[in-house]
């Protein structure tokens, strides 16, 4: 099963032509960021596209063969982002340590930082708690305060700081920078307040502790619900299977005592194709496989979501990181590493959470320019209540509008006790730093890809791999659903009920030679009829000779040359193409036959017509609840086949839908001709199918949907696979994709609330009339709640059934 390259979201090129780099980045904190990532890398010579997720910290880079990874990482690291390149080695997939090793470490590291920063914090609360409950004089010595605002500064608050100058001085301002331009402004005036008394200004050595102290508690906050956000992943990698038991073939013997077979133990990502693998009672299997001895049932639910153990006997496959239940049994290497089914799924969820929804990348845009409007926000804000706003509204610095406790403090600092006036410049300074904190853009990068980390998570969970964020948003405007009939809607177990032979010419042939002979052609393809005329042939012993020159027209027939005949297997318009003439008497056998819902298959030789074989095929149990639960969620239903009007009309009264939404007689360019005639119509498809023949139509829809007991091809052109092959995941897989779109939906919404809402009110818009001044501390409080909400919106997620 070939699943999408992490980079399949990128522009498409010529395998030759480039090549995808993974880079790991820290120091990511905002949209911003993840703009200012973007534009390095895509200055880089020979880069041809980025994307970076701001949750996952991956950056995937399309470049020339010609560039290396460690120029890339060299260029982010030195513009403040240090970058590793993710080494792609064969065989190896991500381990659960390799995921959650950095991001545990960096919750440590925030965890410790916020502890001295909450100690500082506590001790500079306790200066101002009463004296009837605290008499301890030192506690309320400014100088204290002025001690606890520098070591918070120097300490906790450093990497802010070092980070948001950094930030400044490439021209790429951030989040940090914010923060750090709000808390070093108070700082520093309130040391000019502390040094120079006779300016009667009064200190606030309180607010960049405060400030510090809830940045902190809002990223360590975040930080822990990101890791819960990625739980779903990090689940997924612990599927993998780290240790494989070798053994060699001539070591089983007729008993298949696994339990006393020789056995060598070695890493899983280390066995080769061909080698034979013991799987014990209780023991994950570690490679994709075949049965070669014993009998065993085995708990495929992390696969297919079914609870019940399914029984693999000798020649049956096995998937890698599905549990063996009952007894030992050995199986043949036929994946390893990369190249298993598991390994592959992981990929696939990984590409999928690096791909951006366009709305995403409007947000990253926004946020990447949106700090400049902050800054000039700030700016316009103290010179308006500098110059106009405290002189219009005298009454705002008036004593009543200090802080008591700062004014306290400071009282009893200056030698005069003198009653300090609040200072223009000081309430000018306090509302630009509000300004500057309340708005910084953290929640706007996170609305997004948080979203897609727990829904694409949560969705391979239960077997819906949605390859991207660019397909929720897709899904979200679905308005019609097209669905191919045979495989997809039926069973895709068709059998044989006739076979029906020509009479009248002079190459009659009995129904058994009919049969074989049929057969014989069709062994050179896998389509579902194919397998029915085959498997026919074989329960009536019917031995299936060699031929040669096999070819398909994928949705017409096959043929191949069989005793130096030309045979040829297919419907009326493969046999008129061929130029073979159809009696009356034929079509009109073939007619009554489709009538009754089932697939005609002519046979011809040398331009005649032997006769024909027809194969039925049963509705999905689930066909007629899944279109009925499509229908009530708004969506139009059509029905796509290759089969003739009389069979498509047969099951699509099965499923109740009208003749007017069933196109049948569709060969394969045409089912993606079909697709595109919905779309010029104005309609937002999406095209579910399981088939070689359906691989155009699903490139074409809006949507592809594939089924994953269809064809590679088929599940390389969609962007959902369903891997527990179950026609009611398409409503679940739909179901999911309009819930986590929604989810993103409100993430911005609540994203630019809280700055449309918080900004205003921050530069003083309730001050006149109101008295209220939305501290620095106060805001910074708010950012960090605007961004633990954002985060904790999109875990609900995990609820999703």
């Amino acid at each position: 099963m070939q699943l999408a390259s992490p980079a399949s979201n990128l522009t498409p090129q010529e395998p030759s032509a480039s090549k995808t780099i993974i880079l790991d980045i820290t120091g990511m904190k905002c949209g911003g960021c993840v703009k200012t990532v973007e534009k390095q890398l895509a200055k880089h010579p020979g880069a041809i596209a980025t994307c970076v997720n701001l949750v996952t910290e991956v950056a995937v880079v399309e470049c020339q063969p010609s560039v290396e990874p460690q120029e890339l990482a060299a260029r982010l690291t030195e513009a403040g982002f240090p970058t590793k390149p993710r080494e792609a080695i064969a065989g190896e997939t991500p381990t659960i340590e390799d995921f959650g090793e950095r991001q545990q470490r960096e919750s440590r590291a925030a965890l410790k930082q916020l502890l001295l920063a909450l100690l500082l914090l506590i001790f500079s609360s306790l200066g101002h708690l009463p004296e009837s409950i605290l008499t301890l004089p030192i506690l309320k010595n400014i100088w204290l305060h002025w001690g606890l605002a520098t070591i918070t500064l120097l300490i906790p608050g450093r990497p802010i700081i070092v980070e948001g100058w950094r930030g400044w001085r490439r021209n790429a301002p951030n989040m940090n920078t914010l923060v750090a331009l709000g808390t070093v402004t108070a700082y520093i005036t309130s040391v000019v307040a502390l040094l120079f008394p006779p300016l009667g200004w009064e200190c606030f050595f309180d607010e960049p502790v405060m400030l510090l102290g809830f940045i902190l508690l809002g990223r360590t906050l975040e930080q822990q619900a990101k890791g819960q956000a990625a739980v779903a992943f990090r689940q997924l990698l612990a599927l993998q299977p780290q240790l494989a038991r070798l053994i060699a073939p001539q070591a089983v013997g007729i008993e298949n005592n696994f339990q006393s077979t020789s056995s060598v133990e070695i890493p899983a990502d280390q066995v080769r194709v061909g080698e034979w693998i013991q799987v014990l009672p209780g023991e994950k299997i570690p490679v994709d496989g075949n049965v070669v001895a014993g009998q065993t049932t085995i708990d495929e639910s992390m696969l297919t979501g079914e609870a019940f153990p399914v029984i693999k006997q000798l020649g049956d496959t096995v998937t890698a990181g599905t549990l063996n239940k009952s007894s030992s049994f050995a199986l043949q290497a036929t994946r390893t590493g990369a190249d298993t089914t598991l390994a592959q799924i992981v990929a696939l969820v990984e590409a999928a959470q690096t791909r951006k929804a366009p709305v995403q990348k409007l947000a990253d845009t926004v946020a990447g320019y949106f700090t400049y409007g902050v800054l000039a926000a700030s700016i316009l804000t103290f010179l308006f209540w500098y110059f106009v706003g405290t002189h219009i509204w005298t009454e705002v610095l008036l004593p009543g509008q200090m802080s008591s406790h700062d004014m306290t403090l400071h009282a009893q600092h200056l030698a005069k006790a003198q009653l300090l006036q609040p200072s223009p410049l000081l309430l000018s300074l306090k509302l630009a730093i509000a300004v500057m904190v309340v708005a910084c853009p953290c929640a706007m990068g996170l609305a997004t890809p948080t979203a897609i980390l727990v829904g694409t998570g949560v969705g391979a969970q239960k077997g819906l791999l949605i390859k991207g964020g660019d397909v929720l948003e897709k899904v979200h405007k679905l308005d019609t659903v097209v669905f191919d009939k045979t495989g997809t809607l039926t069973s895709g177990h068709p059998i044989v009920t006739d076979v029906v032979v020509m009479d009248g010419n002079n190459l009659v042939v009995s129904e058994g030679e009919l049969l074989k002979l049929a057969a014989v052609v069709e062994s050179g393809t896998c389509h579902p009829l194919a397998t029915a005329i085959v498997q026919a042939a074989k329960e009536q012993n019917l031995s299936i000779c060699a031929a040669k020159d096999y070819y398909t027209e994928p949705g017409l027939g096959v043929s191949a040359v069989v005793k130096g005949k030309q045979i040829l297997l297919g419907n009326y318009q493969w046999l008129s193409q061929n130029n073979v003439n159809i009696s009356q008497q034929m079509r009109s056998q073939s007619v009554a036959l489709a009538a009754k819902g089932k697939t005609v298959v002519f046979v011809a030789s040398n331009s005649q017509v032997l006769g024909l074989i027809a194969v039925s095929d049963t509705l999905r149990a689930e066909a007629k609840s899944t279109i009925k639960q499509l229908r009530s969620m708004g969506l139009k239903v059509m029905l796509l086949s290759g089969d003739t009007l009389e069979a498509a009309e047969i099951v699509g009264a099965q499923l109740e839908l009208e003749k007017a939404d069933i196109m049948a007689l569709v060969r394969p360019a045409g089912k993606a001709q079909a697709i595109q005639q919905l779309q010029a119509q104005n309609h937002y498809v999406a095209m579910v199918g399981d088939g070689i023949n359906d691989a155009p139509a699903l490139s074409q829809a809006d949507v592809g949907i594939a089924l994953k007991a269809g064809t590679e091809v088929a599940m390389e052109a969609a962007q959902i696979v369903l891997m527990r092959d179950s026609l009611s995941d398409v409503v679940a897989a739909i179901t999911l994709s309009r819930a986590t779109f929604l989810k993103i939906r409100q993430n911005l919404f609540w994203a630019f609330a809280y700055n449309t809402l918080g900004i205003p009110v921050a530069a003083g818009l309730l001050l006149p009339s109101f008295g209220f001044v939305l501290n620095p501390a106060a805001a910074g409080a708010l950012m960090a709640f605007s961004s633990v909400s954002v985060v904790t919106n999109s875990l609900m997620l995990r609820r999703f059934k």
